[in-house]
């Protein structure tokens, strides 16, 4: 009986899930179900039906399962078809600040889906550069590259033992510095074991408050502008780094912060193509970062390739991304902003997202599996922000919550006496922008009325903190597009006809109309907002905003605002994408320093004065340099 009982709640589980699954928000028009529960877009009389994901590539999949033998650690990938290479060597912690594999001269074959590192025979004598032999303890660093050459995942795992060994609680992810203020900060960090985790500061200790596998512990209570030591103990394992609480807002100490964007998959092949994300420029622009002593680092979007429909394989080009900054975000906080390829999607018809027969929308549940769910689990930003659009004119639904959350793609931070407001253009976002006006959703470069009246009222509370001096606006499609997306961003080739649906209805204002709400509150509602940052086109320029700047296409026949004073627009996009040149639009005469080369933008800061300069993380090389203030 009592199994009877397991098996029918099983199955009213299962059915529960895959009701809430493939329930259709009500946002969204012409989506249905048939009869056996697909879902599908029907358009000119034709039914386009959503495509399922293979679930091919996945962080527990090239993790390998990892388990200790008498002579090492062997890998099993659950894929009898997989073949390749395992590069693997020790991660010499406490030998380094950034601690990096450094990687045994023979590779280990991945054969029939299984490898197999040979500690014993391999890793002993003077290839012993961590102590195991004495400790019985090691963490090794391994890659995972397939047939091809493409390196699928950067992975850790850590052992005891001296034959047989053991897997023992590996510090997976992290830990990552986050979230940085006068008082404490953010430890975030994963383990390969749920476990009870600490982080122990002086003689102050910060717990988990259960055994998890992912941990985000909180510190308070500390002094402001002060470095502190900071240990993470999981199980009897430990690692030590150190970080810096912010100065007390409006202390107007001198300080540099970076800013880049678009670090998704380059060409040339190895590191600048780790599944998802261009590790070997993202490697450059941290360490030059860390050389040029940076107190935080905005990253606004396009971190990956992205544009998937699978969950699982998203979460494994964030964990690329994140790898590729890890050694350095142990002590600089890094704050991450949305952009169009932080796109995981319901896509129905044609894969291509952008053929004329595809139909993308952002995924749903919005509250397990949208583009904004995943960017906040993998990433711990600010909870400043707005809820979401529910509650405006075109809610369909005002009782019910329809739209994704904003929690940690919008928000805001301080330091000192500067403060950063990171807006989302890829908010609740339909990639296939010309099936908008019959699926519904969001269109890139667009900003919705809820986080346009917070970003409204969150100026307003800067222009009158006396704390704060200076305000950095970044979002991450530009205003003026200057090359690569002129034909979208804010601009569209001057088609302010473009804008998102909600259930099949057009909202009010065209893009062009939204880009000078924004734009009247940067400029004419503000004294103190010093730049905006954007990214999206693959290169770095910067546009001086004047009220001679022709920002309108010939006979747009709109509001046209005043622009009251001059405002520079910082496009820096050169973090590792592939290249876009400069092409031709009304204000191309007022762009400089345009430049396709890689870039990061270094913003100094020294009390009322605000210097910008520009270098490239790989020659070291000067692009620009100008004083803003």
């Amino acid at each position: 009986m009592r199994q009877t009982v397991q098996i029918y709640t099983c199955l009213i589980i299962l059915v529960f899930f895959i009701s809430a699954q493939s329930q259709i928000p009500v946002v969204h028009s012409n989506i249905q179900k048939d009869q056996d529960n697909r879902l599908y877009v029907e358009f000119n009389n034709e039914k386009h039906y959503e495509f399922s994901s293979e679930h091919l590539n996945s962080i527990k999949k090239f993790q390998g399962n990892p388990k200790g033998t008498d002579s090492g650690i062997t890998f099993d990938f659950n894929d009898s078809t997989f073949a390749g290479i395992l590069y693997y060597g020790f991660i010499p912690y406490g030998d380094s600040k950034h601690p990096s594999p450094v990687y045994f001269k023979y590779p280990a074959p991945i054969k029939d889906g299984i490898a197999m590192i040979n500690i014993m025979k391999n890793l002993m004598g003077k290839y012993d550069m961590v102590g195991w032999e004495e400790t019985q303890k090691g963490t090794i660093g391994y890659r995972v590259v397939n047939e091809k050459g493409k390196i699928l995942y950067d992975g850790k795992v850590s052992f005891r033992g001296m034959g047989p060994f053991k897997v023992d609680i590996t510090l997976t992810d992290g830990p990552f510095v986050d979230c940085i203020s006068e008082s404490g900060a953010v430890i975030s960090f994963e383990t390969n074991r749920a476990v009870p985790a600490r982080v122990i500061i002086d003689d102050k200790t910060f717990r988990d408050t259960k055994s998890t596998v992912y941990h985000e512990i909180t510190i308070t209570g500390l002094k402001a502008d002060t470095k502190y030591s900071y240990r993470v103990q999981y199980g009897d394992n430990e690692q030590s780094f150190s970080f810096n609480t912010a100065p007390k807002p409006g202390s107007r100490k001198p300080f540099v912060f970076s800013y880049c964007s678009d670090s998704r998959s380059g060409q040339g092949g190895g590191e600048r193509d780790l599944f998802g994300t261009n590790f070997y420029i993202m490697r450059k622009i941290m360490a030059l970062s860390s050389f040029k002593n940076v107190v935080f680092m905005q990253f606004t979007g396009d971190l990956i390739d992205g544009y998937l429909t699978d969950v699982e394989a998203m979460n494994l080009q964030y964990t690329n991304w994140k790898r590729a900054i890890e050694p350095y975000a142990h002590y600089i906080p890094v704050y991450e902003g949305m952009g169009n390829h932080e796109s995981v999607m319901r896509s129905f018809g044609d894969r291509n997202p952008w053929s004329k027969t595809a139909f993308g929308v952002d995924r749903f549940p919005y509250d397990q599996e949208s583009s904004e769910e995943l960017f906040a689990n993998n990433f711990v930003n600010p909870k400043n922000g707005p809820q979401s659009e529910d509650g405006t004119s075109y809610d369909p639904d005002p009782k019910t919550q329809d739209f994704p959350n904003y929690s940690e793609n919008v928000f805001y931070y301080i330091y000192d006496n500067v403060a950063v407001i990171v807006l989302n253009s890829n908010y609740w976002y339909a990639p296939s922008t010309h099936h908008i006006p019959h699926i519904s959703g969001g269109v890139h470069g667009y900003i919705m009325d809820k986080q346009l009246e917070w970003f409204k009222t969150t100026i307003e509370k800067f222009e009158n903190n006396p704390a704060i001096d200076h305000v950095f606006v970044t979002v991450h499609t530009p205003f003026f597009p200057n090359g690569g997306h002129v034909m979208d961003d804010m601009w569209y080739n001057g088609n302010n006809l473009i804008r998102p649906s909600v259930a099949g209805i057009p909202l009010e204002k065209g893009i062009i109309e939204r880009r000078d709400d924004l734009l009247d509150i940067i400029v004419n509602k503000s004294r103190k907002t010093v730049a905006i940052l954007t990214g999206d086109e693959h290169n770095y320029n910067k546009l001086k905003i004047t009220y001679e700047t022709v920002i309108y296409p010939p006979n747009y026949d709109q509001k046209k605002i005043n622009i009251s004073r001059p405002i520079y627009q910082i496009n820096n996009g050169a973090a590792g994408a592939p290249y876009y040149a400069q092409e031709s639009v009304p204000w191309s005469t007022q762009v400089t320093s345009f430049t396709t080369q890689h870039a990061l933008v270094f913003f100094h800061i020294d009390e009322k004065s605000v210097f910008m300069e520009v270098l490239n993380p790989v020659t070291l090389e000067e692009i620009d340099q100008l004083k803003l203030r």
